[in-house]
């Protein structure tokens, strides 16, 4: 057991930003107030620094695509896999998870790569600790546009375009409400039960509303991803996003969970990637959208969430609302923020400690990484 003393709390819940103690027991928060008694814990001084939950990365495929080059997230061999699982294709020894523990990331969302229309089940997956996975499946992975026609259009096959897209996962969709309705009519009599399906069975969460379809799309996908949520009264995720604020009063849509925007740290290129707007962070955000940021790691590099958090600020949002996008948001959109995003009794004790406020001072410096009640990184 152990208390962090005198430091700034960003709760990331209704308490705000607050002068607080925190006290730690068995990895979880067990009380914040002022003035704790130490009764005999070890002491964290956090005099004058900032204390923040865990950062949430709400877009990963950490530990299953490394730097050599091997994939074990991206199956590139069918526009639809929805049977996959990301729990299969990560690495937990993979040293990403080093790397991503010093930029604060405590959670990851590890999604299947963008390769095909529908890609496969999404986790949720801690960078360090004896229980890494937090929640699985928490999405569904989809994508539109320029990642599916990359990869299949080479090898004469469809979906070569956005119609075909489309049609694919309306297709998709449409066999999971079929093969659904058919075993709540079959009931207890197995003679009627449709044969077993894995991929159609990943997707009944989804059409059940129970996780999202967490959809890679810009702006030229976003009015089809939006008309067919609402065509099958589906939950998604617009994942990456550049081009949203073309699209603000749209995505209000009660059947967008959330927008996670980035990564940011790609050159501009012509067609979806001919735009890059963090204005439309803020802007969303004020629109009451769920709004998140992400690395993509390490497909590009997972430094990103300051960046994305600093450059949103300069754009006017809230230092507050910018850590939100890491921390309360992302865990509400991820479906984990019963465990982490904010620091709030009976919570993981996923904490960071900063020198200063890290979406305001481009000079804040990472002092300690805790993942569980646990230390795993200190700065030196």
């Amino acid at each position: 057991m152990y208390v962090i003393q005198n430091g700034t709390l960003c709760t990331m819940d209704g308490q705000g930003v607050i002068q607080a103690d925190l006290r730690v027991d068995h990895g979880k928060i067990i009380e914040i107030g002022s003035d704790l008694p130490v009764n005999g814990a070890e002491v964290i001084d956090a005099m004058g620094k900032f204390v923040t939950p865990g950062f949430v990365d709400a877009h990963s495929h950490v530990g299953g695509i490394a730097e050599s080059g091997q994939a074990d997230l991206n199956e590139i061999t069918n526009p639809l896999t929805p049977e996959l699982d990301a729990y299969y294709g990560i690495n937990p020894q993979d040293d990403i998870f080093q790397t991503v523990i010093q930029q604060g990331i405590t959670t990851s969302c590890v999604a299947p790569g963008s390769a095909n229309v529908v890609c496969g089940w999404v986790i949720a997956y801690k960078s360090a600790g004896q229980h890494r996975l937090v929640k699985r499946p928490v999405a569904l992975k989809a994508a539109m546009g320029i990642n599916p026609k990359g990869c299949y259009a080479p090898k004469n096959q469809a979906p070569m375009t956005r119609m075909a897209i489309a049609n694919i996962l309306r297709t998709y969709l449409r066999n999971v409400q079929q093969y659904r309705q058919k075993k709540l009519e079959a009931g207890d009599d197995m003679a009627k039960m449709p044969p077993y399906d894995l991929g159609l069975e990943h997707g009944i969460p989804v059409i059940e509303k129970k996780i999202p379809l967490k959809v890679h799309s810009y702006m030229h996908d976003m009015m089809t991803l939006l008309e067919i949520a609402e065509e099958f009264d589906i939950l998604v995720t617009v994942d990456h996003a550049q081009g949203a604020s073309d699209f603000l009063e749209e995505l209000r849509s009660p059947q967008v969970h959330g927008v996670i925007f980035g990564p940011t740290c790609e050159p501009i290129f012509p067609g979806e990637g001919g735009k890059l707007d963090y204005e439309c962070c803020k802007a969303l955000d004020d629109e009451g959208v769920r709004v998140a940021v992400m690395t993509d790691g390490p497909v590009t590099t997972v430094n990103m969430l300051l960046f994305e958090m600093g450059e949103c600020v300069r754009r006017g949002m809230d230092p507050v609302r910018a850590l939100a996008m890491v921390t309360s948001n992302a865990a509400e959109i991820v479906g984990i923020s019963d465990r982490v995003g904010s620091l709030a009794v009976g919570k993981d004790a996923d904490i960071l400690i900063w020198s200063k406020m890290p979406t305001v001072a481009t000079d804040a410096i990472l002092e300690r990484v805790i993942i569980d009640g646990e230390t795993v990184y200190r700065q030196d």
